[in-house]
């Protein structure tokens, strides 16, 4: 299986709109972020797509990426599915509506913030959604999956294990009984918004590193970084040989 970064960045993305800081300048493609969101390839050579935030297009055309077959959310904030209705040409290419795997609460918001995807006579070329609620432990096409609960804040969302990796953006904390999901795994992706000042909804760098003495992964790369957290080539080589600052485009095969 594969996992790539379509986005590695914050809600505002990178470069930060209006700003002049030195990340936000700098002409490394490294520090250039879309919002969140990655592509897995399953055995089958299937496309699962986890978030559909607003750089949904630009992040399919940039990776010549042709398809998604189905789309799994980690929960319902703007920058994480507000993208949804660029899925409208995979959707009419496939001739079916494209399966949307998700918690009921977040199922909920889709049809409050797409109700023409859901209206009993649509209008020419409104996107169509097949719901479907996530469990513990589910099946998306050829691919298991555990869901890794954690808090978002106040916000109880989800993270996503595929085999011995676990993706989770968004997070400010984990429960000791959802840790154990977490244990001396090979891939561990994990938000981490900047590397100084403690944030109310997500972790920073200090909280990482914890984390990475604790849980002991093979590899542990950051995600969901703003442009506070510094340029990808100072900061990159002060982190430990296994942590890596994920990128746009890196690829994880696994």
């Amino acid at each position: 299986m594969q996992l790539k970064f379509l986005g590695t960045g914050t809600s505002q993305g990178i470069p930060v709109i209006g700003c002049n800081c030195k990340v936000c300048l700098s002409q490394d493609p490294k520090d250039t972020r879309f919002r969140a969101s990655v592509l897995i390839t399953t055995e089958q050579d299937r496309k699962i797509l986890i978030d559909c935030g607003p750089d949904f297009r630009q992040q399919m055309l940039m990776n010549k990426e042709q398809n998604v077959d189905a789309i799994l959310l980690t929960h319902e904030h703007n920058d994480h599915l507000i993208g949804l209705d660029d899925v409208r040409p995979l959707i009419f290419k496939n001739k079916k509506d494209m399966p949307v795997h998700c918690s009921k609460r977040v199922a909920d918001e889709i049809k409050l913030r797409f109700p023409y995807a859901f209206a009993e006579v649509k209008y020419p070329g409104a996107p169509s959604f097949e719901l479907h609620e996530i469990s513990e432990r589910f099946q998306i096409l050829d691919a298991e999956i555990e869901s890794v609960e954690v808090m978002h804040d106040q916000l109880r969302i989800h993270g996503f294990k595929f085999k011995n990796l676990v993706y989770i953006t968004d997070a400010s904390f984990i429960s000791e009984k959802e840790k154990q999901k977490l244990m001396n795994l090979d891939h561990l992706i994990l938000n981490c918004i900047r590397k100084e000042n403690p944030h109310p909804a997500h972790f920073i760098l200090s909280d990482i590193l914890r984390l990475d003495e604790e849980l002991k992964p093979k590899n542990l790369y950051l995600t969901h970084i703003s442009h506070h957290f510094g340029k990808y080539t100072e900061e990159h080589k002060l982190l430990p040989d296994h942590i890596h600052i994920a990128f746009d485009g890196q690829e994880i095969n696994f």
